[in-house]
């Protein structure tokens, strides 16, 4: 950085006894007989650290099969926010779980990291980045099974008090594995919507969104509240440069040369260029796109550098072309996407990004708006 004078005090020392996924076999991440080596009141005993109980928690219940934990383990009026929806209680997260292990029983969540900021006082949040692999072998909403194989990754965010998830966001690359296992997703999508619109859950469109202001250019400076140290200071910034004031080539200055891009559909892409194209891809196709982080934390990792993690919204309306090509030619339709990011930053530069939205959550949002377009639409009185 290139302040002075710091206004937030740097990203936390190092702290040894907090397990990091990046580098340790899943037998390490899930000790026996290991001290606590953190204060975690309320929490099972079991549990050593948070990333300890993330990891674990999320491999009992959907590798172990021990549903039951999530009554321990959320809040009975936890709030899930999906890409493709919400759920709102949690007996519906039981019935969810039960769904989607039966449809997918040989699936495994290998967890790739977990930032993390909080204490036992004021509550943890945690942002996991999941790569799951499996085959769809059962019926349920993915319909039959079609017996293939798919990976993916998945990005969840908990806010987490004495052992249990009161809030929670879900962001699941759902079309990597439709296309995978052989489905089409403009039919997916079709019937996705179709559930939304039989609701009277139809697509609303607000019109301007909150990047430009009348005739005003962009703002030049983001809002920082939501940092908590110089570095997430920083962060905001590039990110505010890149995404909102479309300073595509600030890219070249704040990515490594040797950057490593993992994207929707499992994309493994290399050099910022690929970075830069990636980024222009998604404004190609939503023009008009806001840029809103909505939350940021960041450790310090054994690999070198820091981890940071955001999470962040993006609404627009699709009026181009672009690399969100299953949306075919522009129809104007409002869309939000819900996103997370996690960075590796080494030497004052980003050397891996992981980038996560769900491309099936937007082509379901342009159906729905279509399908409300429909003369036979019915919209509720006012």
């Amino acid at each position: 950085m290139n302040k002075q004078q710091p206004t937030k005090p740097a990203p936390a020392a190092k702290t040894p006894d907090v397990l990091q996924a990046e580098r340790l076999d899943f037998v390490d991440l899930v000790p026996e007989d290991r001290p606590r080596a953190q204060p975690m009141r309320g929490f099972d005993p079991i549990y050593t650290d948070i990333v300890d109980y993330i990891i674990r928690c999320t491999h009992k219940i959907w590798d172990e099969r021990d549903v039951g934990l999530i009554y321990t383990h959320y809040t009975h009026d936890c709030v899930v926010y999906g890409a493709t929806g919400t759920i709102y209680t949690r007996e519906q997260v039981v019935q969810d779980t039960i769904q989607r292990m039966f449809m997918l029983p040989e699936r495994r969540g290998m967890a790739t990291q977990v930032i993390w900021r909080g204490n036992e006082d004021d509550g943890f949040y945690t942002s996991h980045l999941v790569t799951g692999s499996g085959r769809h072998t059962q019926p349920g909403v993915y319909g039959k099974p079609t017996g293939r194989s798919f990976v993916a990754r998945t990005i969840a965010d908990c806010m987490v008090f004495e052992n249990k998830i009161y809030r929670e966001w879900l962001v699941v690359d759902s079309m990597a594995q439709i296309k995978q296992i052989g489905l089409d997703p403009q039919d997916y999508a079709e019937n996705l919507a179709q559930g939304y619109f039989d609701k009277g859950l139809l697509s609303i469109d607000i019109g301007e969104n909150g990047r430009l202001s009348g005739q005003y250019p962009p703002e030049a400076k983001p809002d920082l509240e939501i940092a908590h140290n110089d570095l997430e200071e920083q962060v905001l910034i590039w990110l505010n440069d890149i995404h909102n004031r479309r300073m595509f080539g600030k890219i070249n200055e704040v990515y490594a040369p040797t950057v490593q891009y993992h994207g929707p559909l499992m994309k493994e892409l290399y050099g910022q260029a690929a970075v830069i194209h990636q980024t222009v891809g998604f404004y190609a196709s939503i023009p008009d796109g806001h840029f809103m982080p909505q939350h940021i934390c960041s450790v310090p990792c054994d690999e070198g550098g820091h981890k940071v993690a955001i999470r962040w919204v993006v609404e627009g309306h699709h009026l181009g072309w672009g690399i969100l090509d299953d949306l075919g030619a522009p129809t104007g339709k409002r869309v939000q996407v819900m996103g997370m990011t996690h960075l590796h930053i080494r030497d004052g530069r980003i050397v891996d990004e992981w980038v996560n939205y769900d491309e099936m959550s937007i082509l379901m949002q342009v159906k729905l708006a279509q399908m409300a377009d429909r003369p036979s639409a019915v919209f509720p009185e006012a």
